[in-house]
């Protein structure tokens, strides 16, 4: 059985007390933690690279991008998966070994700390009201702050069309690693919820305030908005290249043909390097559009676009 919420935040406390004089010297009397929550196609990939990268530069700063956990798959991945996957399972005993840890990585200088991971807002309807009275309290322990980025819904959807097809199969999930069209997937609620960005928003400002949620449209390079934000842009700073290429119509369909057979996860991600090339090669060649006109209006009907401009008001 996981630790209740009040363990968690009795642990958490404990943790952060120790750090009081740390806080003094900033003259604040909490840590901020702001968690990025990337959207598909936002950039979210080279923001954690860059981040990973200058994780020396953003110390001597006073800004803290931690290192997971050595026990967890994938460590050195410049990205905190850990901590939606824990919430949407409610395990809260790894999400507060996670949090101590990042703790422990706290210096005297440090006064902000940055998570990040495009699958926090992917994961947010799978994440039960347990987990989410447990972020709430989080927003009693640290400063905490959630900066989303969005874009045009017929992109977004499309992008996220893909990356669940890319993804190996979960029990439970109607959509993972599924041969599906991307019209009969818009037909699957918990596809088409992720269009829901205001509801997103609105519930995000309900638990940690409506000012404690910065919400911004993208608009090409997500990293030098953030280092912007952060306070260290200079003007040699460069456009920051892409690290992941869209999959293009003709790889979408090797991917269906690939979805149905019940491969395991690492079959799966053993033969996405091999789906990369034939993506570069196929570039030129695969011009029509994976959605078509009328799946195009019902993403529409579905996403409100006319108030896509009004949720960066």
């Amino acid at each position: 059985m996981t630790i209740s919420i009040a363990h968690v935040v009795s642990e958490l406390t404990e943790s952060l007390g120790s750090l009081q004089q740390t806080l003094n010297q900033h003259e604040a009397t909490k840590l901020k933690l702001i968690i990025h929550v990337g959207t598909p196609k936002t950039g979210t990939t080279s923001l954690q690279t860059y981040l990973e990268k200058k994780q020396r530069k953003l110390r001597g700063r006073g800004i803290l991008y931690p290192h997971n956990l050595e026990k967890i798959v994938n460590p050195t991945a410049p990205k905190h998966q850990w901590f939606e996957k824990n919430l949407a399972s409610a395990n809260f005993d790894n999400f507060l070994e996670n949090l101590k840890n990042i703790i422990s990585q706290v210096k005297d200088d440090t006064h902000t700390i940055i998570l990040s991971s495009e699958g926090i807002y992917n994961c947010w309807w799978d994440v039960p009201e347990e987990s989410k009275m447990l972020l709430g309290e989080l927003n009693q322990l640290f400063d905490l702050q959630i900066w989303v980025w969005f874009r045009e819904h017929l992109a977004f959807i499309e992008s996220y069309y893909k990356q669940c097809m890319r993804n190996p199969q979960i029990e439970n999930n109607p959509c993972y690693g599924k041969s599906l069209a991307f019209s009969d997937m818009l037909d699957i609620p918990w596809f088409a919820q992720h269009l829901d960005y205001q509801g997103f928003v609105d519930e995000c400002r309900s638990l940690f305030g409506k000012h404690n949620v910065s919400v911004f449209e993208y608009r090409g390079d997500v990293v030098q908005e953030v280092i912007q934000k952060l306070g260290f842009a200079t003007p040699h700073d460069n456009p920051t290249p892409r690290q992941n290429k869209s999959l293009n119509s003709a790889s979408v369909n090797i991917l269906q043909t690939i979805n149905r057979y019940d491969l395991k996860a690492k079959d799966k991600e053993l033969l996405i390097p091999h789906l990369k090339e034939m993506n570069s090669v196929l570039d030129s060649y695969a011009q029509n559009d994976l959605i078509d006109e009328n799946a195009k209006k019902r993403v529409l009907q579905l996403s409100s676009p006319k108030d896509f401009k009004s949720l960066f008001q």
